[in-house]
């Protein structure tokens, strides 16, 4: 038996006897295996008899719906334009191409942060900053301020402000 099946040539001692083992039971299977056509019932509507109501076939409900039929259309036209079925919807493309432009947006902007600045841009940044350090200090202040200080300069902005329409 082992001389007619046949076996990879590195294969030795265990491996091969279970290639063999599997291998000549496959081939009993195949030997034993019955004809199908003498299993099967012939059905009787094929003799022809016209008395017998012959069985129609069943629709299948996936395919009779009009959003699978609509998809195979679809599917058809992009085959006879040459459009593949590997290439993305519309709104898939455009995702990924508005992710690429801000990824390739946020490395500029590390790029231009990481750059030194000029001496103006500095300044710049000095002048920021301590305007910023500036209204925090006010707003601390305006916090332990008396509730009648606060109450007259909100009296005074809405003064100021109906003053500014009338004028205008």
């Amino acid at each position: 038996m082992e001389e007619q099946v046949r076996v990879p040539p590195g294969a030795t001692g265990l491996y091969r006897a279970m290639l063999v083992k599997s291998a000549s039971m496959f081939s009993e299977i195949q030997r034993e295996r019955p004809e199908i056509e003498n299993i099967m019932a012939h059905p009787d509507y094929i003799d022809g008899n016209p008395d017998l109501i012959k069985p129609k076939k069943l629709l299948n409900p996936v395919r009779a719906s009009k959003s699978h039929q609509e998809l195979h259309r679809e599917l058809l036209m992009n085959h006879k334009r040459g459009l593949g079925v590997e290439s993305k919807p519309e709104l898939q493309r455009v995702l990924e191409h508005r992710r690429r432009n801000q990824l390739i947006r946020q490395r500029k902007e590390e790029e231009e942060s990481k750059k030194p600045k000029s001496p103006f841009e500095q300044e710049l940044m000095k002048r920021h900053q301590r305007l910023d350090q500036m209204e925090r200090e006010q707003e601390k202040e305006e916090e332990n301020a008396p509730e009648f200080v606060k109450v007259k300069e909100n009296l005074r902005r809405t003064s100021t402000l109906t003053g500014a329409e009338k004028v205008a």
